[in-house]
């Protein structure tokens, strides 16, 4: 059996939230403009699972779970002129951004806060809580996914 990676994906309620991803149960997860985080995505494999994180909200945290379904897809926003991720540099033979299509899996019936993570959990065991950091995608250390699961319980689906 393969070991499942865990990974936090952060989104801004007001663009993208949880509740958009219930509604359509699958999305591509495009829009991604940092090279560190497009690498992260780029080692992602079918049937890793993510926690959904909300930022750039009151409070910010963890809220849901999705699992990976596809991997190495083309951003087609970086194509699209009337996007905010249009890339004038990037081509159709020379394509720069990647994305992954993701599932539904649930929201968690309380979240857990930014302020609550940085309670429990040190720079080295999560990085969502490390000052400054900015990216969007980040692994998540399976002991600490499992610890966060296990503080969260079950899933509404």
């Amino acid at each position: 059996m393969t070991e499942i990676n865990y990974w936090l994906m952060k989104s801004e309620p007001d663009a993208y939230g949880i509740h958009d991803l219930k509604k359509e149960k699958i999305t591509l997860w495009d829009g991604i403009r940092n090279y560190q985080a497009r690498n992260f995505m780029r080692t992602m494999r079918i049937g890793d699972q993510s926690f959904f994180y909300h930022s750039n909200c009151k409070p910010p945290g963890i809220v849901g779970m999705m699992e990976v379904i596809k991997t190495n897809l083309i951003d087609p926003t970086q194509f699209d002129q009337n996007s905010k991720y249009y890339d004038q540099k990037s081509t159709k033979e020379k394509p720069r951004w990647d994305c992954a299509q993701m599932r539904y899996l649930g929201i968690f019936k309380n979240a857990l806060s930014l302020q609550e993570l940085k309670e429990l959990y040190s720079n080295e065991e999560l990085q969502v809580i490390r000052k400054g950091n900015r990216l969007s995608i980040m692994p998540v250390i399976t002991s600490t996914a499992e610890d966060i699961l296990e503080r969260l319980g079950e899933l509404i689906r």
